[in-house]
């Protein structure tokens, strides 16, 4: 089994702040940048079953597993002390943000409390979805008109924190710190989380919900074991439930197939 992953190369405090198409290029770049994705594999790719591997020789699964516009959302809830309704939201966060050294005013803060949920569920139904490789070319393509970019660059970005909360809430200093921190940690945990991946312990279980439509794995630093099917082809679930041998499988058992 192989791995591919990419690995942030800038973060936002390091990007100048654009308007238009070339805005929603730098959003796209940056949702590609700060996020980590996790390609597994089977690492032969053959076109052929192999007896002795239990990797499904044509079985490929996403995990991303640093998610930056629900990071973004996670964070705001907390640091701004909102309190959205809703089903199914998410647990609070593992690593507690210090407030907003920004705060806000207590009429904004209530109007993103009441729209922080429906932004959630907008933002988490794309996160279970793959890039369309058809649209990236098309977006790079030195035909495209700068309306026609911008369009086909929202499809692929889905629907933007910043557009809704304004971008300059997270140019706030503590977010800064608390992205850097985060990713630093992230970092630190890969040599251990790829030589005993939990894809890897768990292929079975994972191959049988792969059978069932299973493509993708979205995680978040959450607490507990909260776990939501994201459509017909995502699961999301908290870092503790990937890491439990044991909650991983059973949350792997819920997918459901599409109707």
């Amino acid at each position: 089994m192989g791995c591919v992953t990419t690995q942030r190369l800038a973060s936002r405090r390091e990007r100048p702040h654009c308007s238009g198409p070339r805005k929603i290029l730098d959003l796209f770049s940056r949702s590609v940048e700060t996020s980590t994705r996790m390609q597994w594999t089977d690492a032969m790719r053959s076109a052929i079953p192999m007896p002795d591997n239990p990797w499904p020789h044509d079985m490929t699964i996403t995990v991303e597993d640093r998610p930056h516009a629900l990071l973004e959302l996670l964070w705001l809830r907390e640091a701004h002390s909102l309190n959205p309704d809703g089903e199914d939201l998410p647990p609070h966060l593992v690593r507690t943000p210090v407030p907003a050294a920004t705060a806000v005013y207590q009429a904004t803060r209530a109007r993103w409390s009441r729209g922080w949920s429906g932004v959630w569920d907008e933002v988490l139904a794309h996160a279970g979805t793959e890039p369309d490789r058809a649209l990236v070319d098309n977006v790079f393509s030195a035909e495209a008109s700068d309306p026609d970019r911008a369009r086909l660059l929202r499809q692929l970005t889905g629907p933007s924190v910043s557009d809704q909360f304004g971008a300059e809430v997270f140019d706030d200093a503590t977010y800064q710190e608390w992205d850097r921190l985060g990713f630093e940690s992230h970092v630190a945990s890969r040599p251990t989380v790829l030589a005993n991946s939990p894809e890897r312990r768990s292929v079975a279980v994972l191959a049988d919900a792969w059978r069932r439509g299973l493509t993708k794995v979205v995680t978040v630093p959450c607490v507990g074991t909260h776990v939501r099917q994201i459509g017909p082809h995502a699961l999301l679930v908290t870092e503790e439930v990937r890491g439990d041998r044991a909650a991983y499988e059973n949350a792997l058992r819920s997918f459901a197939p599409a109707v």
